[in-house]
This record gives C-alpha cells, sequence and structure tokens, in this order.
C-alpha cells in the first residue's frame, strides 16, 4: 500500500512477475476492496497463485517511526512482516516508509546473533559485469565503527551466499585511498576491519573512493547510511541524466539520428545497462528474516525487479546460508534478538525516516 503509487504500481507489479514465474505465490498485503479492485482491471482477479491479506490501516510516507511502530497495529507493512514471522512468507517487499519498515521489520523478527543494527544492502553495477554490493544505504544515519565493521561482516556472509566468494574482498568507502584521511568514523572502523582481516574474518582491501564502486575494485562497500544514501541517489540520478541526455542529442538532427540508428544496439544494451531499475530492491540485512525494499517512486517495471531479488532470496535460502556465515565469521555471540525490548526502536535512536513455498 505505500511508496509515492500505492497498489496502481505494486499489483500490476505482482501480476507480470507471476504470470512469468510458473512457481511463485504472491500475498498481496493491504485494503483488500482495493487491490481486488486493481486485480480486476488487470484481469487477475482470480488468479491461482495469488491471494489477499486484508490489512486495515496504511503506514504514510511521512509517519514518525512510533506512529508505525505502537499505533497503527494492523498496517500492510506490519501484517507483511508478521507472515514472515510466522513462517507463512518466506520473504516481504515493501516500497514504503523506509525507516517504519526497518523499524517493524527489526521488532517483530529481531536481529541476528551478533548483530546490533540491520543495514540496508543492494547491488551496484561495475564495469567488470559483476555487482558490487553496497552497505548501508540509509538505515543507519548516525554510526559507530563496531556498527560500520558489523556491516561489512554481514556484507562478507551475504556475498559468500550469493556469488560463491569464500572471501569476498571489502572496501570502506573514505575520501582517499591513505590511512590518515577520513574523519574518525572512518579511520576508528579500518582499524577494527585490519583487525579482522589478520583474523581472517573479512577480506578487508582497504579505504576506497566513490569511483571505486563502479570500477568493481572492491566486491563489497561499507559506509554509514548517510552517506551510502547520498551516493546511491546521486548515481540514480546520474544514470537517468546520462540516458536523457543522450535520447535528445540522438534526436537532434536527420546526421544524429541517422548515427543514433547506426548505433540503435549499443544505445539499447548502454540504456539497459545504466537504468536503475534493473537494480530496485535492497535487503535489510542482519534480520531473522527476508525483508526487501524497494524505491517509494518505483514503477511497475522497477518494483518487479524488487519482487524479483526477493524471490531469488526466497528460493535459494539465502538467509540459513547468511546465519551459517556469521556463526563461522563471528562465533560465540551474545544473542542480539533474545529480548523483544531490545529490539524496539525509540524515538532518540538513530535510524532513518530445492523449491520451497515461495510465498512473497
Amino acid at each position: 500500500m505505500g511508496g509515492d503509487f500505492g497498489p496502481s504500481i505494486t499489483v500490476p507489479a505482482a501480476v507480470s512477475f507471476a504470470n512469468q514465474t510458473p512457481d511463485v505465490e504472491l500475498i498481496l498485503v493491504g485494503r483488500e476492496e482495493i487491490i481486488q479492485a486493481v486485480l480486476e482491471k488487470h484481469k487477475a482477479a482470480s488468479h491461482p497463485r495469488i491471494t489477499v491479506c486484508n490489512a486495515t490501516e496504511v503506514i504514510a510516507m511521512d509517519d514518525p517511526i512510533e506512529v508505525a511502530l505502537r499505533r497503527k497495529k494492523d498496517s500492510s507493512m506490519r501484517v507483511a512482516v508478521s507472515l514472515v514471522k510466522e513462517g507463512l512468507a518466506q520473504t516481504a517487499v515493501s516500497a514504503g516508509n523506509t525507516g517504519a519498515l526497518m523499524a517493524v521489520s527489526r521488532y517483530i523478527l529481531k536481529t541476528l546473533p551478533g548483530v546490533d543494527r540491520p543495514a540496508i544492502c543492494t547491488i551496484l553495477p561495475n564495469q567488470n559485469d559483476g555487482p558490487t554490493y553496497m552497505l548501508d544505504l540509509g538505515a543507519n544515519v548516525d554510526c559507530e565503527a563496531e556498527h560500520l565493521r558489523q556491516f561489512a561482516v554481514m556484507g562478507s556472509a551475504l556475498v559468500a551466499a550469493m556469488e560463491g566468494k569464500s572471501k569476498p574482498t571489502v572496501g570502506l568507502l573514505n575520501i582517499g585511498e591513505e590511512e590518515i584521511k577520513g574523519n574518525e568514523l572512518v579511520k576508528a572502523t579500518a582499524v577494527l576491519l585490519r583487525h579482522d582481516h589478520e583474523k581472517g574474518i573479512v577480506n578487508f582491501y582497504g579505504n576506497v573512493e566513490g569511483n571505486d564502486i563502479f570500477e568493481g575494485t572492491t566486491d563489497i562497500v561499507v559506509c554509514d547510511g548517510f552517506v551510502g544514501n547520498v551516493a546511491l541517489k546521486t548515481s540514480e540520478g546520474l544514470g537517468r541524466f546520462v540516458k536523457i541526455v543522450l535520447t535528445t542529442e540522438f534526436k537532434r538532427g536527420i546526421i544524429n539520428k541517422l548515427g543514433a540508428l547506426i548505433a540503435y544496439g549499443a544505445i539499447k544494451a548502454l540504456s539497459k545497462r545504466l537504468n536503475p531499475s534493473r537494480y530496485n530492491g535492497a535487503s535489510l540485512l542482519g534480520l531473522r528474516g527476508l525483508v526487501f525494499k524497494s524505491h517509494g517512486g518505483a514503477d511497475a517495471y522497477a518494483f518487479e525487479w524488487a519482487i524479483k531479488r526477493a524471490y531469488n532470496a526466497a528460493k535459494y535460502d539465502v538467509l540459513s546460508r547468511i546465519v551459517a556465515v556469521m556463526a563461522e565469521l563471528i562465533p560465540q555471540v551474545p544473542d542480539a534478538g533474545a529480548s523483544e525490548a531490545a529490539n524496539e526502536p525509540t524515538s532518540t535512536e538513530p535510524m532513518m525516516s530445492e523449491k520451497k513455498n515461495d510465498s512473497i
């Protein structure tokens, strides 16, 4: 029900994905009468693998975390995450309020052992035709060095599970490669990661800069949520800008149009590689369940990619693999999710505004 466009985007995206993926079952959570109306519009009211779960409340994009967590207990977001908690779904996908989604998911699902704060992790393209995993991208605006260290370990576990790399490289985002550069947070984190590197916990490459993200210098780039979100939105804006400029210039004059016709194949491939919609869908890493966040302004094409990423994570049992790798990387840690109260955010907490039953 969330995001900038609600069911007018999320429902057709779900219908399209269900039609293309015969072994998926989708649960659409929200106000039943609204969802059913959109399903009927897209001639999918009787789809055999799409069901509707009614939720009477909706978390608005500007709702404070306290409202989302304590007052709207029958919100579509909370009901969807609860389905994951109860084992009725393997993963949840939302385009709604990021801070609310993180708070609700953390409260309902709890964090994995050894994790203080979950992080938002997504993939970005690089020139090596492979993914660069980057976290955090907005869940934690203010971080301590230990939090960034945990992000590095979680990212290593994720990449090891998804990419089959036993020792993925980790880069710490900074304003320069030299150890003397950066603020106190980055310097303190680098000390921890170098120590972990010596112990074999993470494969720490060192400091990396913004251009290294797209050069594919490391498999993982770690930063705090403030920096990560700015970097992500800037990258997306640049991608769209380049696409618009190319389109505009190739339409300017007969010679340019002729050049566009000759280079049509290359232009189409370039447009596809630079389209940020293809990389929509970020995982909330560090929870005892799979939750994926779509951009609030995503169109149906982009939201369908978010569903696809969540589906793949569920289908290949990524969560169990991450738990296993985390247990190996950080043995004998206290159970961070043992207490429900310990996971409930307060108003002062620095958080941002083989087949199974693959239900999402």
